[in-house]
């Protein structure tokens, strides 16, 4: 079994399709039984939120539910991290990530420390 690292960062307003390759990589990976650490940074922060992933694939042409699918499968099976900063500049904090995030209960809330953490342990990295 292979350890992979997925680093989130595009912004899903600016290429959508990107992002949801991210997280269906991520997905494939967890459906072979490897093991998936994933960490979502500056505005990729906003593919956590209901809302948004929700309403993703209309402009990703995936049929309706497909994207949130993607990511209730990485949430499931992946160690997922998120940068603090990158949700406070949206707006949300882990004291109220329960009112905007698909599953914010599992979710490590970090910065930079996390990143170099969860990319040190793996043997694979990819970067979406």
């Amino acid at each position: 079994m292979t350890q992979y690292f997925f680093m989130m960062s595009t912004d899903p307003t600016v290429d959508p399709r990107k992002c949801v390759v991210g997280l269906a990589c991520a997905a494939q990976a967890l459906d072979e039984g490897h093991e998936v650490g994933i960490f979502f940074a500056s505005h990729s922060v906003r593919l956590l939120q209901t809302d948004f992933i929700d309403s993703i694939d209309v402009v990703t042409g995936m049929t309706q539910g497909a994207c949130r699918s993607l990511l209730d499968r990485v949430i499931a099976g992946a160690t997922v991290a998120c940068s603090t900063g990158s949700q406070e500049i949206v707006g949300i904090t882990p004291d109220n990530a329960s009112d905007y995030l698909v599953d914010p209960l599992g979710l490590i809330w970090s910065g930079p420390p996390g990143v170099i953490s969860m990319s040190s342990d793996a043997e694979i990295s990819l970067s979406f």
